[in-house]
């Protein structure tokens, strides 16, 4: 069955799976490897979690008219960009960490003691713990993996949602 004669609602379900399943392998890389998240992994699950809904939504709606889905993959390639930023963020740090590492608050501390702007931005400057690559697959961290699927997820959406039928 070739992917990509599959139907909008086909394709905007089985990315939404693989962000759901990329979710579930980051929570068993911590509870059955104890590999502890930083901030920015946090960030990124989020953006997968918010990708996955946006790309579940579609699936679910999967209008008929051209307007719809192209609405739906602009909405998902914004949610796959965010993803693409942060993931982005965190490699550039895993291959030029910062000089002196400074291990911040852990982020349920901030979370409690924060205002959301000042915590992104805390996030998104990073801390020591950020520049630490604790798992490799192929040579590639998870951030690393983390940015590919964005791209391809990214790429995926507007295909479906631009492609001719």
């Amino acid at each position: 069955m070739n992917p990509f004669r599959w139907s909008f609602r086909s394709q905007m379900l089985s990315a939404a799976a693989i962000c759901f399943a990329l979710i579930g392998f980051a929570i068993y890389s911590q509870l059955a490897w104890g590999l502890q998240p930083c901030p920015l992994c946090i960030f990124q699950r989020i953006a997968f979690a918010a990708l996955g809904v946006v790309l579940l939504l579609a699936g679910l709606h999967a209008p008929r008219g051209a307007g719809g889905r192209r609405g739906w993959g602009v909405l998902a390639f914004v949610a796959a960009a965010v993803g693409i930023g942060v993931a982005g963020r965190h490699v550039w740090m895993q291959l030029f960490p910062p000089e002196i590492p400074a291990c911040g608050a852990p982020f349920a501390f901030m979370r409690e003691t924060m205002d959301t702007p000042s915590l992104i931005k805390q996030v998104l400057t990073g801390t020591g713990d950020c520049g630490a690559v604790d798992w490799t697959f192929l040579g590639l961290s998870m951030p690393w993996w983390s940015l590919i699927w964005f791209v391809l997820l990214a790429a995926w959406a507007l295909f479906a949602a631009f492609r001719r039928r």
